[in-house]
């Protein structure tokens, strides 16, 4: 494992020098910082031609200026965008902490998404669930970015800010979109006529409920989730990760699940103390969803049992839903004071924060999430497409071979053919694109921060590059290189940490 990752990062770094140099040859190519002075009328024209020159040093030999800013790099100093006078350290800072919220939300969603809706399509293959899931993943992945932007920049933002001027849906409204879920979950999860039947009334109508509840009691004017919406959510957690990592038969794996959503009721309220007696950082946050983690962990551990650790991976699991639900919870405590101070239209289409806004730690967050939200949505309709037809593809194939016929024919719940058979070896192709898909995004998703103005990694390069900005494109390039050979190396450790016939030391 050692000398393979010596040797991967060896070449990983003969590969970046190799590649910036190229880059930075081409790109002092195609770039020319005097055109602006070419075209300029000024008396003296060429003096200032000559001072930018000796500026940035441009009659120096190409390949010198390469191994001059090499250098730099290698003892910390990125340079100098010269037109705005500002560092290409601070530029990259800012550019990648924008780009890194909206890849790690994008990226988290349409995996969980995707993967889930992908893996039920296989598993009914041939139904109308399965029809409809290829025809609107075809759908998606067939439409161009900055359509989809555009649309939910017109219907999602401008539309639910209309909405929420007057927060009525009519009950008519209300009773189709129900019918629709009704309808969807009957076909995800099969079975015969009567389940069917069963499963579509109990799901039109708890969706009927939902929206009645949050119609009737005026959630769309002070969204909260609360202590009865944090139980409905997080008790139907427990049922779903107990059944999917356990089965409801295994009683100490789901009486786990449930006690963790106890103890994150009892600690709902003095969490909400907690939050507002000290000053909240991402760092003390980051700290506390350890803990939730653990204390989940460690609830599965105190019920034992010879297979106590799939009890303890459960509680984990429901402990980190149940202490993202309070997060939320004190995130949405704001939004009153967040809806006035903008004048009652808090979904923005463009930026990454608004201005002057000020407020505390919680009303930072619930801004950056309204900035979010459109263009999330955006690459997550994208990706979502993708990875339902990888995990479809691979989980017919992997569900298609001799190991899983021997399975069932041991006797195994189908459950445990699924999940612990068949899931794991449909991510396997899944780890070497994942990877890579984020460093795209990194990159810089450029037509979606272009069209919603996020200050991001691609409107740094693009924007640099017409400005004949050297320095800030060789750092666009140095970062996103980095992470596409780090990316790489992940990859094969995933792949080989999934897949126990890979050995990283053969």
């Amino acid at each position: 494992m050692l000398s393979f990752l010596i040797r991967r990062l060896l070449a990983g770094l003969a590969t970046l020098v190799v590649a910036l140099f190229l880059m930075f040859v081409l790109v002092n190519a195609a770039i020319d910082p005097l055109s602006d002075l070419r075209e300029s009328t000024a008396p003296n024209k060429q003096q200032l031609m000559a001072e930018r020159v000796e500026m940035l040093n441009l009659d120096t030999n190409v390949v010198i200026r390469f191994f001059q800013w090499f250098g730099n790099v290698l003892t910390g100093d990125f340079g100098i965008a010269w037109r705005s006078m500002q560092p290409v350290r601070d530029l990259l800072t800012h550019a990648i902490g924008s780009t890194l919220q909206l890849v790690t939300a994008a990226t988290i969603l349409s995996l969980v998404l995707g993967v889930s809706v992908g893996i039920v399509s296989a598993l009914r293959q041939y139904s109308g669930f399965d029809y409809a899931i290829i025809f609107l993943s075809f759908l998606l992945y067939s439409l161009p970015s900055f359509w989809v932007a555009v649309l939910l920049k017109q219907w999602a933002a401008i539309g639910f800010n209309d909405f929420l001027q007057d927060p009525v849906i009519a009950w008519s409204v209300i009773l189709g979109i129900s019918l629709v879920a009704g309808l969807v979950w009957s076909l995800a999860v099969g079975g015969r006529a009567a389940r069917r039947w069963q499963v579509f009334g109990i799901s039109a109508a708890a969706t009927f409920a939902m929206f009645a509840y949050l119609q009737l009691s005026g959630w769309w004017e002070r969204p909260q989730i609360g202590p009865i919406l944090l139980l409905i959510l997080g008790a139907g957690s427990a049922l779903a990760i107990s059944a999917i990592f356990a089965g409801l038969h295994n009683r100490r794996a789901l009486y786990t699940a449930l006690t963790t959503v106890a103890v994150g009721l009892v600690l709902y309220l003095p969490m909400q103390v907690v939050f507002d007696s000290i000053d909240v950082t991402n760092l003390i946050i980051l700290v506390f969803a350890v803990v939730a983690v653990g204390v989940g962990f460690l609830i599965g551990r105190l019920y034992g049992g010879p297979d106590w650790g799939i009890s303890a991976r459960s509680g984990a699991a429901v402990a980190f839903i149940m202490g993202g639900l309070i997060y939320i919870d004190q995130v949405m405590q704001v939004w009153p004071p967040y809806f006035r101070a903008l004048s009652g239209r808090p979904i923005p289409t463009f930026g990454d924060r608004t201005p002057n806004l000020g407020g505390n730690y919680w009303v930072g967050v619930l801004d950056a999430f309204t900035h979010l939200l459109l263009p999330t949505v955006t690459l997550v309709l994208i990706a979502f497409a993708a990875y339902t037809r990888y995990s479809r593809s691979s989980m017919l194939e992997v569900m298609s071979q001799d190991y899983i016929r021997t399975a069932r024919a041991k006797g195994l719940p189908e459950r445990t053919v699924v999940v612990r058979h068949g899931f794991r070896n449909t991510l396997i192709p899944l780890a070497t694109i994942v990877p890579i898909d984020i460093i795209t995004l990194i990159g810089g998703a450029v037509i979606t921060e272009a069209v919603f103005a996020r200050p991001g990694m691609g409107q740094l390069f693009v924007r640099s590059l017409g400005d004949s900005e050297i320095e800030p494109v060789m750092g666009y390039l140095l970062i996103t290189a980095s992470l596409a050979i780090i990316a790489n190396i992940v990859a094969d450790v995933i792949y080989a940490s999934i897949d126990p016939r890979i050995r990283l030391d053969a």
